[in-house]
């Protein structure tokens, strides 16, 4: 692979993740002010729509035998569970310790791409993610008084945004980026009704201002989605998967100025540990990759 493909993916990953943080805005505010369930499923029809028309513009087709079977459909149901997890997180818990408890997610794709890829990884890297998942302990910080079991909902998120990535990379290359982002927000629409029911929410008319922040949702969400499944399939894992960390920063940020959240001290160390233990992996990767390569 190319460097220059993976410069233009890693760029995609960042200007990705700063979209990603602007809709978690535009999301925590909706959310906060409208069931979840529901916020869950306007976004998903609304950008299941775009895609698809962008879809339809390629001669991608969406109904496809392919969407209901193998790695596809296992990415979409992924992609719907994740999405069930993150917005009650964002709902419920401070932006701030969802932001860095996303941050492990390199680490779990990692340790998945070993147990079900069969990729190569050595004991320095699984140490690394087990001092990476220690962080995860640090910002959770179950010991504390002050524990906040919302971020539970979070981390179930990351586990499942793994499976997730690593059907991304198995995906067939036949299957175009659009068609993989409209089976994945059509796959938005019944896992947000489904939530209403679960929690007994029943549908509520959004206001003018609501209806304004679910459309800058959509839009930041369709330009960041569209970002990170295009770098994900452009480049290499070991060089562009670390570039999702640019989004804690980016997160922080909209945290402070929108929501006035400042972080505790376990939540920035623990998120410093988890972001040390992801680059070092990732440079272990590169190293073995380099290593292979000059032999």
């Amino acid at each position: 692979m190319s460097s220059s493909e993976n410069t233009r993916a890693a760029a995609l990953m960042t200007g990705s993740m700063a979209f990603f943080a602007i809709e978690d805005l535009f999301l925590k505010r909706a959310a906060e002010a409208l069931p979840p369930g529901q916020v869950l499923a306007l976004t998903g029809a609304a950008g299941a729509v775009v895609f698809w028309l962008l879809a339809a513009a390629r001669r991608q087709p969406i109904l496809s035998r392919d969407a209901l079977r193998g790695v596809p459909l296992l990415r979409t149901l992924s992609e719907a569970a994740a999405a069930i997890f993150y917005i009650i997180a964002l709902a419920y818990a401070p932006l701030s310790m969802t932001s860095a408890l996303l941050q492990a997610s390199p680490l779990v794709v990692t340790a998945g791409a070993a147990l079900f890829l069969g990729e190569t990884v050595g004991w320095r890297r699984w140490t690394s993610i087990t001092v990476g998942f220690l962080g995860v302990m640090i910002i959770l910080s179950p010991w504390d008084a002050r524990f906040d079991p919302t971020g539970l909902f979070t981390v179930a998120c990351v586990i499942v945004l793994a499976s997730r990535d690593l059907a991304t990379r198995a995906m067939p290359m036949r299957i175009g980026t659009f068609q993989v982002a409209t089976w994945a927000y059509l796959g938005l629409v019944p896992s947000g009704v489904a939530l209403m029911a679960a929690m007994g929410h029943s549908f509520v008319p959004p206001s003018p201002g609501q209806w304004l922040g679910l459309s800058g949702a959509l839009l930041t969400g369709l330009f960041g989605y569209y970002a990170v499944v295009a770098a994900m399939r452009l480049g290499e894992v070991s060089v562009v998967a670390p570039f999702r960390y640019t989004r804690l920063v980016f997160a922080l940020i909209v945290a402070a100025i929108f929501f006035a959240e400042r972080p505790q001290a376990s939540t920035l160390i623990g998120a410093a540990i988890v972001v040390g233990s992801g680059l070092y992996a990732f440079a272990r990767e590169r190293a073995r990759a380099q290593r292979v390569a000059q032999a």
